[in-house]
């Protein structure tokens, strides 16, 4: 598995350490030589960020070389320190010129160029420069294997996510088959021939609902047509006892939400609420923005809440454990979900998340 870096962050990390690394070499230049701290400044940023910047492109130049023969590395990737060292003594060589040069351009003075200083001072300059070189570049390697880990690290918790909210929706799907297929069963033996239309739309609902529910996600307009289809599935099961109002606003149809977010708990409504109630009643399934959240809520008009296991925050059924176990997976603290019984009679499931 390749980590995927953050190149906004290496060269934010590569921009603020050649700045640091340049103030520290420039004040102890000044404590070391004397003279003016500005002129001291600027020779130490002039040379420091050109070395940086030499090292830095050879860096890339040879890493994109390394990724033509192995694709699979990800781009960034630190090369062998058997080839940073000659880009390190490239880079501090030319920058250490190239610096002094401008530095000198600026300030008006006339350096000796590094060629022609005595034989002591060209290895004391030299080794100076290219230890510092050395030092930043260990630095910068320290930095990027940490960053490499943080990423790994996030990359495989994202995919262990991934992991558990495949099988959480696995778990899921033969839980609705089950629960449409002992409606059907019970509809054999009443009505034959509706159960005949019944298995029909059966099939088909099943076919869109199980090819759609192997994304991850997909917008709240498809599962409102899933829902759509499920609930003419039990209209044909309960007849007029049944009553379905869908109310999905157009500026909401493309928010991505998990499949089957709201099957159980149109499942849960039926069963536990419309079901039992001798008149049945109305379910009504909406969506609408607050205050930046999506709030999904069904409510239903049946039986209502019948036991204090089934109040607020508290579910007995898969359904409801499977959506609380999703939402806290996918997003955390910032979603909600409540189960309360409705003043007119009824419950009301609602469902807050982030947009």
């Amino acid at each position: 598995m390749s980590t995927r870096t953050d190149p906004t962050g290496e060269w934010r990390t590569l921009i603020l350490g050649t700045i640091g690394i340049c103030t520290l070499v420039g004040l102890l230049n000044f404590l070391i030589r004397g003279g003016q701290l500005g002129m001291s400044m600027l020779y130490s940023f002039a040379i420091g960020t050109q070395i940086s910047a030499y090292i830095s492109l050879l860096h890339m130049g040879l890493e994109r070389l390394r990724r033509r023969g192995r694709p699979d590395l990800p781009q960034g990737a630190w090369i062998s320190w058997g080839w940073m060292m000659p880009c390190i003594l490239i880079g501090s060589v030319a920058g250490y010129a190239g610096g002094q040069w401008l530095a000198d351009l600026v300030s008006g003075n006339q350096s000796v160029p590094l060629w022609q200083l005595p034989g002591r001072r060209v290895s004391l300059s030299l080794g100076f420069t290219l230890l510092v070189s050395l030092l930043a570049s260990m630095f910068f390697f320290a930095v990027y294997k940490l960053n490499t880990a943080r990423l790994a690290q996030a990359e495989a918790q994202r995919q262990a996510a991934e992991a558990q909210l495949t099988l959480l929706q696995s778990q899921l799907e033969p839980h609705m088959l089950f629960n449409t297929l002992a409606h059907l069963r019970v509809l054999i033996k009443l009505r034959p021939d509706e159960a005949q239309q019944m298995l029909d739309r059966l099939i088909d609902y099943l076919r869109a609902t199980l090819q759609a529910s192997r994304a991850t996600e997909h917008a709240l307009a498809d599962e409102f047509e899933r829902l759509s289809d499920y609930l003419a599935l039990m209209q044909l099961r309960m007849g007029e006892r049944l009553r379905v109002a869908l109310d999905l606003p157009g500026d909401l149809g493309g928010v991505p939400i998990p499949p089957l977010l709201l099957q159980p708990l149109v499942e849960n409504a039926i069963k536990h609420g419309l079901e039992p109630h001798v008149d049945g009643g109305e379910l009504r399934v909406a969506a609408r923005r607050e205050t930046g959240r999506l709030v999904l809520e069904v409510l239903d008009s049946g039986a209502g809440l019948g036991t204090a296991s089934e109040l607020p925050g508290v579910g007995t059924g898969f359904g409801l454990a499977q959506v609380r176990e999703r939402l806290a997976r996918r997003y955390g603290d910032e979603a909600g979900f409540t189960l309360t019984p409705r003043p007119s009679g009824g419950s009301a499931a609602r469902i807050e998340i982030p947009t």
